[in-house]
């Protein structure tokens, strides 16, 4: 066994065509790099092979990256001593049973389950008292052979999956730092959107904790985009726009302020060449988020408005920020928003909101 090298599996980038697949593994590659400086990559169909100082828990934080194994080379006429090699250094001494898997590139004299077959009875000759169980061994060897060049493995790390950072253009997201607005970021980011974050800092209506909780929750985010940077925008529009509200406008306090928000998040977009906007909204989950307050708010923009929790509830939202780390810092004691109704309305009129809105562009 001469060299130890990194396993990257993608999954959905194998489906595309030639050209773009070509393309995605290099911009994946040059993902992997940029983290890790130091690590090279070279670009095989269907599998990208890292060496170097190779940090697993920065790769299993690269968009694209389906899993990862740590695999030890050997040339394939050395494989039967390498792999008993291999299996005891990896604790198959301390198992009860186990199982070989052989996946084959190239032309060989052999088929894989003739393969896997020879290897467990190497295994067998010198662990006499294991048992072969194919269903759920407790130690498994994979074994690839590519050519006349075989790679050993045990272990099988999952990545984050989705698609190479950037590879579908850029949006901007809503980014208050609560629960929702980071899972929909990091969706996104997810699916291969190079994400701008902003902040809309509503005066006086929130205060620096409420911003430096969106911080804390963008330095979390960072782990799968280290080039996040928080766009900061304060602004007085609410604050006008409630001076003018009448008793009965007042219900309309969230929608009002949402659209203000799509209209500064548009303006970003077009600053940073952004192709939409992407939100945490989830249908039904408060007022402002009914079916006929999204057509309502769908309306301050002509940019496209991208909801990737729209159809999930509040645990399976809950569920995703614990597990990419947002979580905790989402639930940071803060005052939050003071600007919020008592009684909100679930069915906002195009009309009067508008109007209302008229009123407070006057009175700039």
């Amino acid at each position: 066994m001469t060299e130890t090298v990194w396993l990257v599996r993608y999954a959905e980038v194998f489906l595309k065509s030639d050209p773009v697949r070509r393309n995605w593994e290099r911009v994946l590659a040059h993902a992997i790099e940029r983290r890790m400086p130091g690590v090279a990559v070279r670009i095989e169909r269907g599998r990208l092979w890292a060496t170097g100082p190779v940090d697993p828990d920065v790769l299993r934080r690269v968009f694209g990256v389906a899993s990862f194994s740590e695999v030890v080379f050997c040339p394939l006429d050395e494989l039967d001593g390498a792999a008993l090699a291999y299996a005891d250094a990896h604790g198959i001494g301390d198992a009860a049973s186990f199982a070989v898997r052989v996946k084959r590139s190239g032309t060989h004299a052999f088929r894989s389950p003739e393969k896997a077959a020879d290897l467990g009875g190497v295994i067998l000759d010198v662990h006499p008292d294991l048992n072969v169980d194919l269903e759920c061994p407790d130690f498994e060897l994979f074994v690839e052979i590519r050519g006349d060049r075989c790679y050993l493995y045990h272990q099988v790390v999952a990545g984050p999956g989705g698609l190479p950072e950037g590879v579908e253009g850029t949006l901007v997201a809503l980014f208050s730092g609560g629960i929702d607005s980071p899972v929909a970021a990091y969706m996104m980011m997810r699916r291969g959107c190079r994400v701008v974050p902003l902040y809309v800092g509503l005066e006086p209506y929130l205060d620096e904790d409420a911003l430096a909780k969106a911080r804390a929750v963008l330095d979390v985010l960072r782990a799968y985009d280290p080039d996040l940077e928080l766009v900061v925008r304060t602004d007085d529009y609410l604050s006008r726009a409630k001076a003018l509200m009448r008793r009965s406008e007042e219900r309309l306090t969230c929608v009002v302020c949402k659209r203000r928000m799509y209209r500064l998040a548009a303006g970003l977009a077009d600053e940073v060449g952004a192709l939409g906007i992407v939100t945490g909204e989830s249908l039904g989950q408060v007022a402002s988020q009914t079916l006929d307050n999204l057509a309502v708010l769908d309306g301050a923009v002509e940019i496209p408005v991208y909801r990737p929790l729209i159809g999930l509830d509040k645990d399976e939202i809950v569920g995703i920020a614990r597990r990419i780390g947002t979580f905790t810092h989402s639930i940071a004691p803060g005052r939050g928003c003071r600007a919020v109704p008592d009684v909100a309305a679930t069915k906002a009129a195009l009309l009067e909101v508008e109007g209302l809105e008229a009123r407070a562009d006057r009175q700039r």
